[in-house]
């Protein structure tokens, strides 16, 4: 087997062999064994490699969530968390700072589940131990959202789609049992956190054992950057940095960024081309029009069934103008109030043509708080008010 050790292709190749021979029934301790001759030369990107290649062979995401499961024991047994130092507040490091948190706190319900005790007092110390595990969901999202966006940008989505499936199967089994909790007997409530507890450590080793570890193979000083700015929006899982960590160099651009020079438009949150700006504004489901600091209408967006008309004959023209004169008053103390600072916001709607039509008005104000103008947005409102229920399933009407 030496000749496939170092072949890194070839490892990748038996190790998904090994991991379908685990699916079709071949014995546990048979795996483990085949494993630990592998996987001790094998690196968490072969891992990966090995379920973006199951996922390339047509293999689905949601027959890969039950082989993982199997392959995660094999692999706890002879794959060691990385634990390289990482200076404090890197967003690594606070991965690993909350997957301590969670498995402290999974312990610690696990133990007050096995105890013995005043039932109604157990159940108190499980919905507060449930209330903090919720927690998990930050750092799901800031995992699939930051995390799994930058791998993807390196040609790494196989294993993201999985993880996001078992994160999805963790955040089920948490909601189940949080309904259980007020209704259901005991013995059931221990069953259903058992499930949930088991999931969250899995998802713990997952992440330990080839999330993280690969993420520091493959990612670049600018990929952490982004990451660590993206971060603070998704919030943090019962531990918060301790430190500000300063990632070496300036912070990057946008994410998207990644158009060639004077191609596109830099929007901050992302760079489009004028030909997507176009195509967006006339897709939005809402009519847009800017009105800048001298009152002056300087754009309206152009999309497939406005409620107002408008024309570009009307690009330059004071707004008042284009107002009939009973509504002028209005027009004036609104954009007063922007421009002030008194207000930011008016709201109206009305019925006109058998039609309920929303119409809100926006200061816009630059970083600094200066007055850039006002945003009119309009909506025909009928249908979405008239929404009952729920829609779950696809369909395109």
């Amino acid at each position: 087997m030496s000749e496939l050790i170092n072949n890194r292709e070839h490892r990748v190749h038996t190790l998904k062999t090994i991991v379908l021979d685990l699916h079709a029934g071949a014995p546990m301790a048979e795996v483990k064994r085949r494993m630990k001759e592998l996987v001790g030369q094998c690196d968490a990107g072969e891992i990966a490699a090995m379920e973006q290649q199951l996922i390339a062979g047509g293999i689905q995401v949601h027959q890969i969530m039950g082989m993982c499961d199997l392959h995660r024991e094999a692999v706890s047994e002879v794959l060691a968390p990385d634990r390289s130092p990482l200076p404090a507040g890197h967003p690594a490091e606070v991965l690993h700072q909350e997957n301590a948190a969670l498995t402290v706190l999974a312990q610690e319900m696990r133990r007050g589940l096995e105890g013995d005790g005043d039932q109604d007092a157990r159940r108190l110390r499980l919905r507060q131990g449930l209330n903090e595990l919720m927690d998990v969901d930050k750092h799901y999202r800031r995992k699939e959202h930051c995390f799994f966006a930058v791998l993807e940008r390196h040609g790494i989505d196989g294993p993201s789609k999985v993880m996001w499936a078992k994160d999805d199967e963790v955040r089920a089994a948490l909601k189940a049992w949080a309904a259980a909790l007020p209704v259901a007997p005991w013995a059931d409530q221990a069953a259903l956190a058992c499930t949930a507890l088991d999931l969250v450590v899995a998802m713990v080793e997952r992440e330990e054992r080839i999330l993280i570890p690969m993420c520091q193979a493959v990612f670049t000083e600018d990929d952490w950057a982004r990451i660590h700015a993206d971060s603070p929006a998704h919030g943090w899982c019962l531990v918060v940095p301790a430190a500000a960590w300063r990632p070496a160099g300036a912070e990057p651009g946008p994410a998207a960024a990644a158009l060639p020079a004077g191609a596109g438009v830099d929007l901050g949150t992302g760079v489009l081309t004028p030909e997507q700006l176009v195509a967006l504004f006339r897709t939005l489901p809402v009519d847009i029009t800017y009105v800048d600091h001298e009152d002056r209408v300087r754009f309206f967006s152009e999309g497939p069934e406005r409620v107002f008309a408008r024309t570009p004959v009307i690009i330059g023209r004071l707004v008042q103008h284009c107002h009939p004169p009973r509504s002028v008053d209005i027009v004036h103390r609104i954009l007063d109030d922007f421009r002030s600072g008194r207000q930011s916001k008016a709201e109206f709607w009305i019925e006109i043509r058998g039609r309920f039509v929303h119409i809100q008005y926006f200061a816009l104000r630059a970083t600094a708080g200066a007055y850039l103008g006002c945003l009119e947005v309009t909506q025909d409102a009928t249908r979405v008010r008239a929404l009952a229920g729920e829609r779950r399933l696809l369909e395109y009407a």
